[in-house]
């Protein structure tokens, strides 16, 4: 029985104390009470019990509750349950709080009720919190106003307990969300370790991470693992990697799993392997299954197959889905696709958009593009940019330009360069052919389109890059239009060399033009093979414009190779005159 349920009386000053232990001796009641529940607080049993019993016989209501304590720490549960029945009869709220507990371990929960209900109605927080208690493991009506009754009056546990329902309800309702957080800096501030540390997590969610780490702190301090795992992450994520790894010392030595996987990636990180993999399997013996997922991509980084095979496997059995996906990948690097699919399909079943990406993958390599779209749209859906490309590039490629668009802006608002890239091709394409701007004819507004080539072209897609390009010179932004074609020929693009050396001749650079375009031409690009041809024609070389004439008649196209068909005619006869 709590400690509360005894009734304490003060014992005043020295003097009252001597007169106290005088007007016991002579049989008084009070006095009897008093110094009854003094030794029973300083556990003085055999001191208290003869005193207790005197005041009890005179009808003292506090003696009989007290007496009841003193009977239950000795073990007479049922003696205790009749003194503290006196005693509640005569009003005694810690009483009938101790007899309702009494009658709940006993299984009897009207009486349990009927009792605690006694207690709360006097307003005794642990009879409220108790009563509470019941009703809400029975789930009847009244659980939460007299939880509410005990956080008011100061009862921590049942503040952190109507913190977290209305928590619960917070996900719905932003001011239940604010009571919540009130409640739980009340059961924090009175030294409620699980409260502190919801309090942290709800403030660092909202970018506080001093407040949120200072509670951190003062959970960690009473102990709470989870609380030192939490504020190890704050600081790693301030810089301070040494002051991180000793609160992950201490959560993980508390029994946290998720701190003893922190220290592994640490110390992976330093290339510590053998310590690395020391504290994952600390973290899989303390119950977290990340531990054994670890541990296989520790394996599988240093090529040791068969043993990152059974630890995904442990992994993924338990039901982690990374793990799961993990397994499918490592089959298929060896060639297993029918020993993939299962576990990239129970991977997507438990919710990994990657495993729902990577089923649309091994379903296109089969040509099942029907069950790769399924796929693709199920990732897609799920947030993943490069399956909604696959899906937008699939429905393009089937004519259906709506559905295209749909799956091509998710893809390019999540940062898919090829995304961006065909978005642009497809709005483009819709542009009417009278719409577009003449040669030098300045353009006030731009397209969707070209701000979407200008997203690609930035995450460094070429061909956004040549297309940004052209746009620019369109309009005589001659140094914006370099900028571009530079960019894209010096990420290999054949098509941002030839523009880059058209633009350099116009301005009157043929030598660094020429560079660009044997660049071009060396890459396959027939076009700028026929201008180095024309170029070396002009400069009288005649044997190199030869050598590149019949490069441009071999790369095409037709229109290109007839041109340097006739040019080559014309050396070879230059050439035998």
């Amino acid at each position: 029985m709590e400690p509360a349920d005894r009734e304490d009386t003060d014992t005043g000053t020295a003097e009252d104390e001597v007169r106290r232990l005088g007007g016991a001796g002579a049989g008084d009641a009070a006095s009897m009470s008093v110094i009854g529940a003094e030794l029973l607080r300083r556990g003085d049993l055999d001191g208290a019990e003869p005193l207790l019993r005197g005041a009890t016989a005179e009808g003292d209501r506090a003696a009989a509750n007290n007496l009841g304590v003193l009977l239950h720490q000795r073990g007479y549960a049922e003696e205790a349950a009749g003194w503290w029945k006196v005693a509640a009869v005569a009003g005694s709220a810690a009483a009938a709080h101790a007899l309702g507990r009494h009658h709940r371990e006993r299984g009897d929960e009207p009486a349990a009720e009927y009792w605690l209900r006694q207690s709360a109605e006097q307003g005794h927080a642990l009879g409220a919190y108790a009563l509470a208690d019941l009703l809400e493991h029975r789930r009847e009506e009244g659980a939460e106003r007299w939880m509410r009754a005990a956080a008011e009056r100061g009862h921590r546990e049942a503040a952190h307990r109507l913190a977290r329902i209305l928590d619960e309800r917070g996900r719905t309702s932003e001011d239940a969300a604010h009571e919540a957080e009130q409640w739980y800096r009340q059961a924090a501030a009175r030294g409620h370790r699980r409260a502190a540390l919801r309090l942290g997590t709800i403030l660092e969610g909202r970018g506080k991470l001093k407040e949120a780490g200072r509670w951190y702190l003062t959970s960690a301090k009473e102990g709470e693992p989870e609380a030192a795992c939490a504020l190890g992450f704050l600081l790693r994520d301030a810089g301070d990697e040494e002051n991180a790894a000793l609160w992950w010392l201490k959560a993980a030595k508390g029994g946290d799993g998720n701190a003893a996987n922190a220290l592994g990636a640490l110390h992976a990180e330093r290339g510590e392997t053998q310590t690395a993999e020391r504290w994952y399997r600390a973290a899989l013996e303390a119950g977290d299954v990340n531990g054994a997922y670890n541990l296989g991509l520790l394996c599988a980084a240093q090529n040791r197959t068969a043993q990152a095979d059974q630890w995904y496997r442990r992994a993924a059995y338990a039901g982690h889905r990374e793990a799961a996906n993990a397994l499918a990948v490592l089959l298929l690097q060896e060639n297993d696709a029918d020993g993939a699919e299962p576990w990239f399909s129970k991977a997507a079943e438990l919710g990994s958009v990657d495993a729902a990406f990577n089923l649309g993958i091994l379903h296109a390599g089969r040509g099942d593009q029907r069950g790769a779209q399924r796929w693709y749209e199920r990732a897609a859906a799920a947030g993943h940019t490069e399956a909604a490309f696959q899906a937008g590039i699939a429905l393009l490629r089937d004519g259906d330009e709506r559905g295209a668009e749909r799956h091509l802006r998710c893809a390019a608002g999540g940062g898919s360069a090829d995304g961006a890239y065909y978005l642009a091709s497809l709005l483009d394409a819709r542009t009417p052919p009278g719409e577009q701007p003449a040669l030098g004819e300045p353009v006030l507004e731009r397209t969707e389109s070209e701000e979407w080539y200008e997203r690609a072209a930035h995450l460094g897609h070429r061909r956004a890059q040549v297309r940004i390009g052209m746009i620019a010179a369109t309009r005589g932004d001659v140094v914006s239009a370099a900028r571009w074609y530079r960019a894209a020929a010096e990420a290999g693009s054949r098509n941002g060399a030839f523009n880059l050396g058209l633009l350099l001749a116009r301005e009157g650079s043929e030598p660094e033009a020429a560079v660009w375009w044997e660049q071009a031409a060396d890459a396959g690009h027939g076009r700028a093979a026929l201008r180095l041809a024309l170029l070396h024609a002009r400069r009288g070389e005649l044997a190199e414009s030869d050598r590149w004439c019949g490069r441009a008649v071999e790369l095409g196209p037709a229109e290109v190779a007839a041109r340097a068909g006739r040019l080559r005619d014309q050396l070879q006869q230059e050439l035998t005159a």
